[in-house]
């Protein structure tokens, strides 16, 4: 009976931290869809904007929504290998360079497969350059949260030694 218990709290657990991920991964594949193509939001973006600001350049647009959707790509995948962090930290191995490692790969992965699934649908593009972003955006995360946790567990050991003295 006790061993259930704990291994329903182990399944619960487990859950808690790998839920977020799956959601994510949801969002990501529902905006790879032909809804979230540039016809789509451009087609959505240009009236609000003009609404909210007057008339645009067309060129001055464009760019907009290159950068606009660039730093979606950016920051989206920044959000997926934060996510597998928090899962993989908790679930596989404390141990934060090899999971700082596994969230850079396992995000990429996932920004291959979304380029590649990209490639089959009509206006849509699969592009290798938006696979190195993505990848970027994740190893860049990775670096802040290695960082933070590294400052933090010095600052730790510092009033750690400070109340002992």
């Amino acid at each position: 009976m006790l061993s259930r218990c704990v291994a329903q709290r182990a399944g619960a657990r487990v859950l808690w931290q790998w839920l977020p991920v799956v959601l994510w991964l949801i969002v990501i594949m529902l905006e790879s869809t032909d809804m979230m193509s540039g016809q789509h939001t451009g087609s959505f973006l240009l009236p609000l904007l003009t609404w909210a600001f007057g008339p645009i350049d067309p060129a001055t647009f464009d760019l907009f929504h290159h950068l606009l959707r660039k730093s979606g790509h950016f920051i989206g995948y920044g959000i997926l290998s934060l996510l597998l962090f928090r899962a993989l930290r908790s679930t596989v191995t404390p141990r934060l360079v090899r999971v700082g490692l596994l969230s850079v790969a396992l995000t990429a992965v996932v920004a291959s497969l979304d380029e590649w699934h990209q490639t089959f649908i009509p206006s849509r593009t699969g592009c290798v350059q938006d696979v190195v972003l993505d990848t970027f955006a994740a190893a860049c995360v990775q670096l802040v949260l290695l960082g933070a946790i590294h400052i933090s567990r010095k600052r730790i050991a510092r009033s750690e030694l400070a109340s002992v003295n």
